[in-house]
Parts: structure tokens; C-alpha cells; sequence
């Protein structure tokens, strides 16, 4: 099903640009690197991870799954993965938060550091739930449901 190849696709992006942003973080604990760039990766999650591929989960597979593929909504991994779409915002929106002020203290690095890690932890352990488990578990039930194929949508001027 091409959808679900598009969104193995668009994790294997984000995967990248995680490990870049961690890198970043590192760069910026020992004093170097743009401070400017680190809002350049708050972008790119918020609009691209967020707005677009999760957009797609959540409007387009999820909607499937429950609707044709009589997979629970209010229960199950619908709602917790759309949880986790939250959860993971909420992150970023502290992360950005913590990158727009200076590096002044000892506990700003720490702040840092934990928000990335827990926000790079988090996404990388919500990808690795989705692809193994959730994309080929709910590509069969599409299946047995008769959906061969459901439609994707690209990427608006914001997202790109």
C-alpha cells in the first residue's frame, strides 16, 4: 500500500533529522553552533513531522482503521498513538521554548538536554511502534476489510 510506504518513507527522514537535531544540542552544550538553527529543527518537527505525516496517520489511516476496518477508536493503539502525536507536541513546544533563551545556567543545559532527549526518545520509540507493528498489522486488516489503497495527499508550501 503506497500510503504506508510514503509514511516508512517520511519516518526514515525524521530518523535523520533526530539524530541531527541531538547533534545539535550537543554542539550547543559545549558553546558551538548557531543558536539560530536550533529554531530551523523546531520547523521542520512542527511542520513537516507534525502538520504533515502525522496529519496523514491520523486523517487518512487511522480514519481508515476505524471507519473500514472496524479498529476501535476510543481504545487501542488509535488513541494512544494520536496520545503520543500530543504528548510529543507538547515537547517540542517546551523544547522550542527552552532553545529561544540563552544558555546561561548549568540548569538551562540540563533542560536542554532532557527535552531532546526525551522528545528524540519518545518519537523514535512511537516510529519503531508504528513501523514493525502497527503499519503491516493494519495494511492486513485494510485487506480482509477489501481496502486495497488509500489515498495520500502532498505536501502544502508550509510543510515543504
Amino acid at each position: 500500500m503506497q500510503l504506508i510506504e510514503d509514511l516508512r518513507s517520511e519516518h526514515d527522514l525524521i530518523e535523520l533529522v533526530l539524530g541531527s537535531l541531538r547533534a545539535f544540542v550537543t554542539a550547543r552544550l559545549a558553546g558551538q553552533g548557531d543558536p539560530g538553527d536550533g529554531l530551523q529543527f523546531i520547523t521542520f518537527f512542527r511542520r513537516y513531522a507534525g502538520d504533515f505525516h502525522h496529519d496523514k496517520e491520523e486523517a487518512i489511516l487511522f480514519r481508515a482503521l476505524a471507519e473500514r476496518a472496524e479498529l476501535p477508536a476510543d481504545r487501542g493503539p488509535i488513541p494512544a498513538l494520536t496520545g503520543e502525536h500530543r504528548r510529543m507536541g507538547g515537547l517540542l513546544d517546551a523544547l522550542e521554548d527552552r532553545l529561544r533563551l540563552p544558555l546561561a545556567s548549568e540548569e538551562d543545559h540540563k533542560q536542554l538536554q532532557e527535552l531532546a532527549v526525551d522528545y528524540s526518545r519518545s518519537l523514535w520509540r512511537h516510529m519503531d511502534a508504528e513501523n514493525p507493528v502497527l503499519f503491516p498489522e493494519g495494511q492486513e486488516r485494510l485487506r480482509r476489510f477489501h481496502v486495497r489503497e488509500l489515498p495520500s495527499r502532498p505536501m502544502n508550501g508550509e510543510e515543504r
